[in-house]
Formats: C-alpha cells, sequence, structure tokens
C-alpha cells in the first residue's frame, strides 16, 4: 500500500533508539526524508548510519534536548516546514506521590506536556497554510488506565492528549491531523530499564522479570517496535485525513473498557 509519503519532510522527536526510531525508520521506507533528533551525539549518529542503510533516504541527525528552548530550536532550523511532526520524549520513572516534589512536577511537565505544545505551536500554522499536516504524538497506555505508579508520565501525557483533541477539531478543516499513539510493553530500552528494576526489587532473573511483565498482556508477549513504527507510519500517511482527535492503543489487548 502506498501511503503517499515519498518526498514528505518528518521531524521524529526522541529518535535514536526505541518507538521513536521505529517511527523514523518507517516513514523513511516510505520515502520521507527524516530529521531524527536525541541527545547522545556518538548514538544519534549510529541510529541516522543504521537508517540510511536501511532505506536509502536522506537522514538528518538533530542533537538536541527537547525541554530547552535551544533544543527546539535547532530542531526547527533545520527543518523549518515540517509534513510530519511525531512528538516523543523520555517519561519519568515510577514512584509514589511523596517521592514528587515541585521540581519533580515541572520536569515531567517540561518533557511530557511542554516540549510537544511549544513543537506544535511552531509547525502547526505552517501545515495549516500549506494544506497538509500530520502529528503523532507518542504518549502512553497510562492515560487511558492510570497506575499510581506512573502519575508524573500520566498526569503529563493527558494534558497532551486534551490539548491535542482540541486543536484536532480546528486543524482537520486544513488537512491536518492530530492523533496519538498510546504503547504499553513495546520491546525497548524502557522495559529493559523496567526489568531491571524489577530484578533488584524482587530478587529474580531478567528472563524471569521480562517474562511477568509480559504475562500482564493478553497477548502474553512484548510488542514489536516495527509494529508500532507501521501505526505511526498509517496515521501519518495522505489517505488518513479523515481521522483526527483519536487515541490509538498498541498493548497487547490490555485495555479491557468497551470504549
Amino acid at each position: 500500500m502506498d501511503l503517499g509519503l515519498k518526498g514528505k519532510k518528518a521531524i521524529v522527536c526522541a529518535s535514536s533508539q526505541g518507538l521513536g526510531y521505529a517511527c523514523a525508520l518507517a516513514l523513511a521506507q516510505e520515502g520521507c526524508e527524516v530529521f531524527i533528533n536525541g541527545r547522545n551525539a556518538d548514538k544519534l549518529a549510529q541510529a541516522a548510519d543504521r537508517l540510511r542503510l536501511a532505506t536509502g533516504t536522506r537522514i538528518t541527525p538533530v542533537q538536541a534536548d527537547l525541554n530547552t528552548e535551544a533544543g527546539r530550536s535547532a530542531l526547527l532550523t533545520a527543518c523549518p516546514a515540517p509534513d510530519i511532526l511525531v512528538n516523543n520524549n523520555a517519561g519519568p520513572p515510577p514512584g509514589q506521590l511523596a517521592d514528587w516534589d515541585h521540581a519533580a512536577w515541572m520536569g515531567a511537565l517540561e518533557s511530557n506536556l511542554l516540549s510537544a505544545a511549544l513543537l506544535m505551536r511552531e509547525t502547526l500554522p505552517g501545515m495549516r497554510a500549506r494544506r497538509f499536516g500530520r502529528i503523532v504524538n507518542i504518549t502512553s497506555a497510562m492515560v487511558k488506565t492510570p497506575h499510581a505508579a506512573m502519575g508524573l508520565s500520566t498526569a503529563a501525557r493527558a494534558g497532551l492528549t486534551a490539548l491535542s483533541k482540541a486543536l484536532a477539531r480546528e486543524a482537520i478543516v486544513d488537512n491536518v491531523t492530530l492523533n496519538n499513539l498510546l504503547p504499553e510493553r513495546f520491546d525497548t530500552p524502557r522495559q529493559e530499564f523496567m526489568a531491571q528494576r524489577m530484578m533488584k526489587e524482587s530478587g529474580i532473573t531478567r528472563d524471569e522479570a521480562r517474562a511477568r511483565i509480559a504475562a500482564t498482556l493478553p497477548a502474553n508477549r512484548f510488542g514489536d517496535p516495527k509494529e508500532f513504527g507501521a501505526a505511526c507510519a498509517f496515521l501519518c500517511a495522505t489517505t488518513s485525513g479523515f481521522m483526527t482527535g483519536q487515541n490509538l492503543q498498541l498493548d497487547g489487548g490490555a485495555y479491557s473498557a468497551l470504549i
């Protein structure tokens, strides 16, 4: 299926690894010129090389911290008129309400709400003027099924979800869509972190920790990042212009509610 994305310019945030990288790969495979982002220069350069080798498309790495105005400016200087924006950023670690002081809350809001909101502020008007745009926010399944230990992440990402829904209703008239991808338990460095945390807390092996985590899903396995990237590319397709303001869950069947 041709998604109609050849020659489109895509910014994919936090894409030197994990789900961001999977989205960058899927978009590059569809012929997009992709601008990837990360804070570690070596890791970013290696990711860019892998993407070029795998797809033969133009990949531009932009070393930048999305939580800073300078970092966001660097990304937009490299690609001032993107057709596609995939917002992504590292989430805060699990914890308890008593652990989260003012600084912790501000850090979560900066990473998982404000960085994306400010990038949308800069890119959305141009997309609407050009009458094409696709914004995809990588949030979390916790937005719909909150867990207390993930309260920081859930609160910030829920704010981004609400903002995106409000903007989606206005932007659709100009063929600009805003949708969210809600992942859970994909086989990424984030899940490795969670497995290592469980190993220390429960005194179990890595294999046992991973098996316990996978068993929390009806699918009884981790998601393949390629599955996630394919969903992102679908939302960005030229043929997906009638779908906006949606929260697409990729969670191995974990969500148990009807709607």
